[in-house]
């Protein structure tokens, strides 16, 4: 392990993570990332999925105590309809004070009520993330993506409520062509750089490199292959975050979908023609007939309300005003780089 807080620092803009496992920000602490097991299960059909998530649920459920973490979009729907009756479905709900945000608790309420679950909404504010993002980089010996702040106090709650398991339908769209931004054309090299990176570091650095190695993986003729990004690089970040925020709280989890690879060339008009996910959108209409197939809405988190109003980072690693026309997630992506870097010294 190899302490490069320069190529850490880079890598996180560009990726929201430490793309090379041998790299570190800290001596003897090694980043808490997520890699990919090798035994994934192979899906060619809807039919097949189907049957493999049904029996992945029954079987979690007859050994844990299990509480389902249900939004609402179709890959948590789906394994509602698998949870035995009367259990317990948790929904996470950002609140800023006099602004409306996105809201998932009404869709997600009505799942639950379809499937015979007993809905819980938790509520996350800004405080929240004051409080717990400290904890869960410590724990994870790097910066953090802002949707595990909710994890982790759902998980806490949950842990308290009685149950050891959190059941989630993450790793859906990465694995069966749900990125249907990512998977919209036949992208050169360069293209897909400025396309995924999530900040170009020469931006926000004043020492600043580009790291390549993952785009340079999926590469051939000068094209990239977005569908295999998304199900390695794209997958382990995200699903890192899920791993170190209940890691964190002590709590297991289980994800059925990351378990499964699509055993079958991916249908990229069909992606590109609107039915992106399409095999997860028929095991969907087999379980909600005449049910609208919701628009696909990521984790929701109001960055750009929560990040209004700050100024930038003064450390003098970064260049003043770089985030002045930011989005909010890319505000949070510096403004938790700078913050895990002011903790760090403090060791």
């Amino acid at each position: 392990m190899t302490v490069d807080k320069k190529y850490c620092m880079n890598s996180f803009l560009m990726f929201r993570t430490i793309a090379d496992e041998n790299k570190c920000f800290l001596k003897d602490t090694p980043p808490n990332l997520y890699r990919q097991p090798k035994n994934l299960f192979p899906i060619h059909t809807s039919r097949e999925l189907e049957e493999y998530l049904r029996n992945q649920v029954e079987e979690i459920c007859s050994k844990k105590k299990v509480a389902l973490a249900l939004s609402g979009g179709i890959d948590s729907a789906i394994l509602a309809k698998f949870m035995p009756k009367g259990s317990a479905a948790y929904t996470f709900k950002c609140v800023v004070p006099d602004i409306e945000v996105t809201d998932e608790t009404p869709a997600a309420k009505r799942y639950a009520e379809e499937c015979g679950l007993e809905h819980h909404v938790v509520e996350i504010y800004w405080e929240d993330f004051e409080k717990y993002a400290p904890i869960l980089m410590r724990h994870k010996g790097m910066p953090m993506h802002s949707i595990e702040v909710q994890i982790y106090k759902a998980a806490l709650q949950i842990k308290a409520d009685g149950f050891d398991t959190l059941l989630f339908g993450e790793s859906s769209d990465v694995t069966y062509g749900g990125m249907n931004g990512l998977l919209s054309k036949d992208w050169l090299l360069g293209e897909f750089i400025d396309r995924y990176s999530y900040i170009l570091p020469y931006k926000v650095l004043k020492d600043a490199e580009l790291i390549l190695e993952p785009y340079l993986k999926v590469e051939k003729d000068g094209k990239v292959d977005a569908h295999e990004f998304c199900r390695t690089t794209f997958l382990e970040e995200g699903f890192g975050s899920y791993t170190n925020a209940c890691q964190c709280a002590g709590i297991g989890l289980k994800a059925p979908y990351s378990e499964t690879f699509f055993a079958e060339p991916l249908d990229y008009n069909r992606v590109r023609n609107g039915e992106n996910k399409y095999i997860v959108r028929e095991v969907f209409a087999s379980l909600y007939p005449n049910w609208e197939v919701p628009a696909k809405t990521p984790m929701p988190r109001p960055m750009n309300e929560w990040m209004a109003n700050w100024q930038g980072p003064t450390r003098p690693e970064f260049w003043p005003h770089c985030t002045d026309h930011m989005t909010g997630d890319q505000k949070w992506l510096v403004y938790i780089l700078e913050k895990f870097l002011n903790l760090i010294e403090e060791k």
